[in-house]
């Protein structure tokens, strides 16, 4: 006997709408039964975790702020897979236009204009689409595994920033610590609220997912996207370019992480430092899917992942668990909602060996 997966003739629109909230309930389940594990009261762990933060001004604000970057990404990924491209390196591009966009308020930096912040928007994409033109090049161009290159050339963008902010960028009035000089007022995203920490990347973030959302469902663009990822060989019968696709969908995902990467950089520290990789890029991979590949599920997703992030920090500060074991959540949260995908598709029938044999 051994197990096969079927492909459905038939796929349910009620269960492939209803998948993310079943995976949501299935980690929530998961979770309980790890924190019995750890010896932690499940009740009091999962209202830390998921209730708790949104009744702080200051957590929800928090929670604005990390999902601002993780939904900037995740629609940027959304345009890849969904043209079947797998852009796994979007923490590299991200990185990569954090530095990019840093370089006009680091290298001049007593300039003061009303275009510096939008000059430092542009070159952070341009910087995480340079990025992410790399693995789509190779690609292209000799058939390279977009997955490994693109997630090997994030270890070569860490290497890369932090050599910039230890060495030639380094604050000289800094103390010794790697990073740049504080950006000035001209460079800084402005803050919704006067007191917080949330900044009109979220904004962005809203009106990129809008504009990505209208691309991918109105335009012949979004269509020539959803075709190649679905059936390339219908898209070469429909002149329809893979080659060309491919370019186009890193260049979008790598300026999105790069848009993301400079937000972080301008609106939330001031300065370029060591700190700018936080897991973003692997972490969005996760809203993307949740989001069911569509832009506007995205922010919903966005801010429930953000969610586990302030939740984690709150468990490891009320009931003492580690940051790893608030981690599992992440992990737990892509494997029930790529499990419960995967049902809807594919049914799972024991064959015999004889049967088999056949």
């Amino acid at each position: 006997m051994r197990i096969e997966l079927q492909k459905r003739p038939d796929i349910s629109k009620l269960y492939s709408i209803l998948s993310p909230l079943i995976a949501l309930a299935l980690m929530v389940v998961a979770g309980a039964i790890m924190f019995i594990l750890l010896g932690k009261n499940p009740f009091h762990g999962l209202y830390v975790y998921f209730i708790e933060p949104l009744t702080d001004p200051w957590s929800r604000e928090q929670i604005l702020v990390k999902a601002t970057p993780l939904t900037l990404i995740a629609i940027g990924l959304a345009v890849c897979f969904r043209s079947g491209n797998w852009n796994i390196g979007a923490e590299g591009q991200y990185l990569i236009g954090g530095m990019f966009g840093a370089m006009i308020p680091v290298l001049f930096h007593g300039w003061e204009s009303p275009l510096l912040l939008p000059l430092m928007l542009i070159m952070g994409m341009a910087g995480g689409a340079l990025y992410g033109f790399i693995p789509a090049i190779l690609k292209s161009r000799f058939g390279t595994n977009e997955i490994l290159t693109s997630l090997m050339l994030v270890y070569v963008a860490q290497q890369f920033v932090d050599w910039v902010v230890r060495g030639p960028w380094r604050d000289p009035q800094g103390m010794g610590f790697p990073g740049t000089k504080s950006f000035n007022d001209s460079g800084l995203l402005p803050k919704i609220f006067e007191f917080g920490d949330a900044h009109y990347g979220a904004v962005i973030a809203v009106i990129a997912a809008v504009a990505l959302w209208f691309m991918l469902s109105k335009t012949l663009k979004g269509f020539e996207i959803a075709v190649l990822g679905q059936s390339p060989r219908a898209g070469r019968f429909a002149g329809f370019s893979a080659k060309q696709m491919t370019l186009f969908a890193f260049l979008i995902s790598g300026a999105m992480a790069g848009l993301a990467g400079i937000g972080e950089v301008s609106g939330t520290v001031g300065k370029l430092d060591d700190k700018l990789s936080l897991g973003y890029g692997f972490a969005a991979i996760i809203v993307a899917f949740l989001g069911r590949l569509n832009p506007l599920g995205i922010v919903a997703a966005g801010l429930v992942l953000a969610l586990s992030y302030i939740g984690g920090e709150a468990a490891q500060i009320s009931i003492g668990v580690s940051d790893r074991a608030t981690r599992v959540f992440q992990g737990l949260l892509l494997f029930f909602v790529l499990a419960c995908d995967t049902l809807i598709h594919y049914r799972v029938v024991l064959v015999s060996s004889v049967k088999a044999r056949m």
